[in-house]
C-alpha cells in the first residue's frame, strides 16, 4: 500500500481497539471505530446506578505512561485530561486466619511485611534474592520482547535460550518457591497471574515480571475511575478526526481475493476497509466473524484444544453506609481475600471441573480514594470471584444466584458486617455476560491461559496469517492480557500496518 491516507474500521473499542485508533488517526488515517455496546470500553464498561458509579474493569492501572503516550500522540498532556492517584498499598492481601500483608513498591516496608507475615529466617533474604532475580525477566519479557511482533517461529527460536537461561518453564509458583519457604508468602509473591487469566501454578514464570513492573511504576486509580480514562481516550481518538460508532455489532469480517475488504453490521451497513483491527475477543472472531476459508490458521478444532483462561462472576453493588474498619477488617482499595486453599481451589477453577465450595475473592472499593463515585456518607464496591468457563457442566441459570448469596454471605460474616441491610444497588455478571455481551469464547475473561506454550509466536498473532490486512489487539494476542499488555498490543498493529503503508 502506498496512500499517505488509509481507511480503516477498527471493531472494539476496548482500551486495545481505542489505542490502535488513536495511534493510526494521529498518522492521517481514515479510521472509524466499532463498539457494539451502547458505551465505549469493552470490558472497561461503566454501569451508572442510582448516583453510583462503577467500573466493569480493568481496575488495576500501571505503567500509566502507556497512557500518556496515546495523549501525547492526540496533542495532549495526560496531566490536563486526566488526574491519576498511586495507591498504597497496591493491594491488602487478607488471609482465613484474619492475617494480612499490605503489599506495595517499597523494599523497605515489604521486608517488614515479610517479616510480620513469615516465622521463617532465610525468607526476608529470599524475598531481595526475588526481586532481584525478576528484574532480568522485567527486561527481556517487558522491556526487550513486549512490543515486538512475534510472526515467523525463529523469533521464538532466538530468543529461547534466553528464556530457557531464565526458567521459563517453571511456574510462577514454582519460581517465587525458589526464594521463600512461608506458604502464605509463596502466595504473596505467586497471585499475579490471576491478573491476566492465568494459574500460579501453570503459568509461565516469565509473569513475574508483573512484581518487577508494580515495583517500578506503581499502581494508580483514575479520578472518575477506570471509564474517566475511557472517555478522555475517546476524547483525543476524535479529536484526531476519528469516527466512533456506538450499537454498532459487527457481525462479519468481509474478505476478497484473499484481504479483508470490510465489516458487516448486524444491522447490514457494510464499512469498505483497507485494513481491518479487531479488538474482539480473537477466538470469538475466527468462529464467528471470519468466513470457513480465513478460519485455516485457527480453525474451531484448534481453538477447541487450545486452553483458555478461567471466567468471573462480579458483583457491583452500593451501600448506604461506608465501611473504614470501624466494626470490621480495615480495607484498601484493592482487596484479595485467599481462601482456605490455593493450589486445590485454582486447579479446580481451571480445571472446569465443578462450582468449588470455598471461595477466593477480590474486593475493590474505589470509594476510598474517589467517594464521588457513590452518594455522600455510601460506598461502591464490586466482589470479583474466579469461576471456571463455559466449558464446565454448570448451569449459570440456576447456579448464579445461589452463589451470589454465598459470597454476599461471607462477605457479611468477615468483612462487610450488617451487609444485607446496608445495600441499595446492586449489579451481577457471570459467564454468561463474557459470552454473550462481549463474544468471549467459552465465557473466558482473558481469552488464552498465558502458559508458555500458549505466549508469544504460541500465541495468535498480531497480524493474521491467513489474511495480511487483518491485525489483531487485545487480550487474546501477543503480549496478552493486563492493561499493559493490551496496551502494547496496539502499538505493535500500529507499527506493523505503518511498514506495509510505504
Amino acid at each position: 500500500m502506498t496512500s499517505s491516507s488509509t481507511t480503516i474500521i477498527v471493531v472494539g473499542s476496548g482500551f486495545g481497539g481505542l489505542a490502535a485508533a488513536i495511534r493510526l488517526a494521529a498518522r492521517g488515517h481514515e479510521v472509524t471505530l466499532l463498539e457494539k455496546r451502547d458505551q465505549p470500553g469493552g470490558r472497561a464498561y461503566v454501569y451508572h446506578r442510582d448516583g453510583f458509579t462503577f467500573d466493569g474493569g480493568p481496575t488495576v492501572i500501571t505503567a500509566p505512561w502507556l497512557i500518556e503516550d496515546l495523549f501525547r500522540l492526540a496533542g495532549h498532556s495526560l496531566e490536563s485530561q486526566l488526574e491519576l492517584i498511586p495507591l498504597d498499598p497496591f493491594y491488602r492481601i487478607f488471609f482465613p486466619d484474619g492475617s494480612r500483608f499490605d503489599y506495595n513498591g517499597d523494599s523497605e516496608a515489604m521486608e517488614r511485611e515479610v517479616r510480620r507475615l513469615s516465622d521463617v529466617p532465610g525468607d526476608p533474604a529470599g524475598y531481595r534474592d526475588f526481586v532481584r532475580h525478576t528484574a532480568p525477566i522485567f527486561a527481556k519479557g517487558f522491556t526487550e520482547l513486549a512490543d515486538k511482533p512475534f510472526l515467523r517461529f525463529v523469533d521464538m527460536v532466538r530468543i529461547a535460550p534466553d528464556l530457557a537461561r531464565l526458567g521459563s518453564y517453571r511456574s510462577v509458583y514454582g519460581y517465587v518457591s525458589r526464594f521463600v519457604t512461608n506458604e502464605r508468602l509463596r502466595q504473596v509473591l505467586s497471585f499475579h497471574p490471576l491478573l491476566v487469566g492465568g494459574n500460579p501454578f501453570q503459568t509461565t514464570s516469565i509473569y513475574t515480571l508483573i512484581h518487577y513492573l508494580e515495583r517500578e511504576w506503581g499502581i494508580w486509580f483514575a479520578r472518575g475511575g477506570t471509564g474517566a480514562i475511557v472517555d478522555a481516550l475517546v476524547k483525543c481518538f476524535t479529536d484526531l478526526g476519528g469516527a466512533l460508532r456506538l450499537s454498532s455489532e459487527a457481525t462479519e469480517i468481509t474478505v476478497r481475493n484473499g484481504l479483508a475488504n470490510g465489516v458487516r453490521l448486524s444491522d447490514g451497513h457494510w464499512f469498505p476497509a483497507e485494513i481491518v483491527v479487531c479488538n474482539a475477543d480473537v477466538a470469538g472472531a475466527y468462529r464467528t466473524l471470519l468466513p470457513p476459508r480465513s478460519q485455516r490458521t485457527y480453525s474451531g478444532r484448534r481453538l477447541s484444544r487450545m486452553r483458555h483462561s478461567m471466567s468471573l462472576v462480579v458483583i457491583y453493588f452500593g451501600t448506604d453506609r461506608v465501611y473504614r474498619g470501624q466494626d470490621g477488617p480495615r480495607l484498601a482499595h484493592h482487596n484479595i481475600i485467599l481462601g482456605p486453599r490455593y493450589r486445590e481451589l485454582l486447579g479446580e477453577i481451571f480445571s472446569g471441573a465443578r462450582l468449588p465450595d470455598d471461595l477466593s475473592l477480590y474486593l475493590h472499593l474505589p470509594t476510598l480514594t474517589d467517594p464521588s463515585l457513590a452518594p455522600a456518607g455510601s460506598d461502591a464496591f464490586y466482589v470479583l470471584a474466579p469461576v471456571p468457563h463455559l466449558g464446565a457442566p454448570i448451569d449459570w441459570a440456576r447456579a448464579a444466584r445461589p452463589f451470589r448469596d454465598r459470597v454476599m454471605r461471607f462477605l457479611e460474616d468477615h468483612y462487610l458486617p450488617h451487609l444485607a441491610e446496608h445495600i441499595v444497588v446492586e449489579h451481577m455478571i457471570d459467564p454468561r455476560h463474557f459470552r454473550d455481551d462481549l463474544n468471549s469464547y467459552l465465557g473466558s475473561a482473558f481469552a488464552f491461559e498465558p502458559i508458555l506454550t500458549q505466549s508469544a509466536w504460541f500465541r495468535p498473532h498480531n497480524r493474521a496469517d491467513d489474511l495480511p490486512n487483518l491485525y489483531f489487539v487485545g487480550a487474546g494476542t501477543h503480549p496478552g492480557a493486563g492493561l499493559p499488555g493490551v496496551l502494547t498490543s496496539a502499538k505493535i498493529a500500529d507499527d506493523l500496518i505503518a511498514a506495509t503503508i510505504r
